[in-house]
């Protein structure tokens, strides 16, 4: 499941990119496969990364290991492992609404990315995660949860502080709120809830055959009610 759409991305043969707080790699992975470039995943979470690592493994690349190459580190995105200017592009997603200074991760951000380089984050989008936190506290009050609900255009602002353009975003997800609110509505008992397990099904369904039927009602949801709001910066070139 992606959040950020790679089309939108500039990753070229040869260039160097980061995923800042990649997870499980789903973004590594799929930067990864897109093209001739070098991809490095970082997170604070080591099991995390040796299940990224395993994916890896599952699927040799023989034919192109020579022309591009992964990475994967535990690090803090508070003080990122890297020299300046190290990437030219750098995807962020999923992570600010976890840290508590979000600020200084941008700092780091910023002081990665080569100028010209590209930026891709993503956070929750505003009033669908409004709405969990008030339906249910544990949905947020939990360790490594999320720690704010960003307000419209406030990333964007604080990213373009930074000697960042925006260039442009959209909004993810959108079948996946309603199943965020239903967790939340039956949060006690949400790993047993028939209707929480069925609707677990459908996004199942829906990530790995992907039927044009959810397409087409993504297209229509992503808008309305998208989990997640991707936003797409250039970093200045002087």
């Amino acid at each position: 499941m992606h959040t950020v759409d790679l089309k939108r991305l500039r990753l070229e043969d040869g260039a160097h990119a980061l995923d800042l707080g990649c997870g499980q790699g789903r973004h590594v992975h799929a930067l990864y496969y897109a093209n001739h470039a070098h991809i490095v995943g970082l997170d604070l979470g080591f099991d995390d990364l040796v299940k990224t690592r395993e994916a890896f493994e599952s699927y040799p690349d023989i034919e192109h290991a020579d022309r591009r190459s992964f990475g994967l580190t535990v690090g803090d995105a508070l003080k990122l492992p890297f020299p300046d200017a190290s990437f030219d592009l750098v995807v962020c997603s999923e992570v600010l609404e976890h840290i508590p200074d979000y600020e200084q991760a941008l700092e780091e951000i910023r002081r990665i990315v080569k100028p010209g380089g590209q930026l891709a984050v993503t956070v929750p989008r505003f009033w669908p995660e409004w709405i969990c936190w008030k339906l249910e506290s544990g949905y947020h009050n939990t360790p490594g949860g999320h720690v704010r609900i960003f307000k419209p255009n406030q990333l964007r602002n604080a990213v373009t502080a930074r000697g960042f353009h925006h260039t442009g975003g959209h909004w993810a997800h959108g079948l996946h709120s309603p199943y965020w609110w239903l967790q939340c509505m039956v949060w006690q008992n949400k790993d047993r809830n028939w209707l929480v397990r069925q609707y677990h099904n459908f996004l199942s369904w829906d990530i790995l055959k992907r039927p044009l039927l959810t397409r087409l009602l993504e297209k229509i949801a992503d808008p309305l009610m998208g989990k997640s709001v991707v936003f797409y910066f250039d970093k200045d070139a002087a």
